[in-house]
């Protein structure tokens, strides 16, 4: 076993809270332990080029019990200081939780330990669950009341400069 793979089991990997009644402190363990029904494999089906197994969004909200007047979710990734802010209703059967690849966690240069993907992302800038929706170095999951922080793109430019980073990220 590696440094990293020690450090997934050791740590919890995902906070989930805001307005949920079970704040939840996830690791590895805690998401390999979800039912298989829960569980999805190879996530490739969903996105060309992405592998590994995840969890679903729906089973990790099931679990933490969202409060009734929760109506967004913001998905936090500290290490890169980047945060995106979408409708619960849009995302709660969208939503993957992208954990491991094979028997081991998921890799930073692979987006983890944690990557959040949307099974059915439209083209970036064209609705709220774009491709710039799919968050790698996922930290955390906050429910909120109204919409909280997003740090994608506004303009064509800052749209340009992000996936240009995230195309040499893809081919190192």
């Amino acid at each position: 076993m590696n440094e990293h793979d020690q450090t997934l089991i050791a740590e919890p990997l995902l906070i989930v809270d805001g307005a949920v009644e079970r704040p939840l402190s996830l690791g590895f363990v805690d998401l390999l332990a979800f039912p298989q029904d829960d569980q999805v494999e190879d996530v490739s089906r969903f996105h060309a080029g992405r592998s590994g197994d995840a969890v679903t969004f729906a089973a990790i909200l099931r679990t933490a019990s969202p409060r009734s007047d929760a109506n967004y979710v913001t998905l936090h990734a500290d290490r890169d200081d980047f945060h995106v802010s979408v409708p619960l209703a849009d995302l709660r059967d969208q939503g993957l939780v992208l954990y491991r690849s094979g028997a081991r966690g998921l890799s930073p240069d692979r987006g983890g330990p944690i990557r959040f993907l949307i099974r059915d992302p439209k083209a970036c800038r064209s609705s709220e669950l774009d491709e710039c929706a799919n968050v790698k170095y996922l930290s955390r999951i906050e429910l909120t009341i109204r919409k909280g922080r997003d740090t994608r793109p506004v303009d064509d430019a800052e749209h340009a400069a992000l996936h240009r980073e995230q195309e040499r990220e893809r081919t190192r």
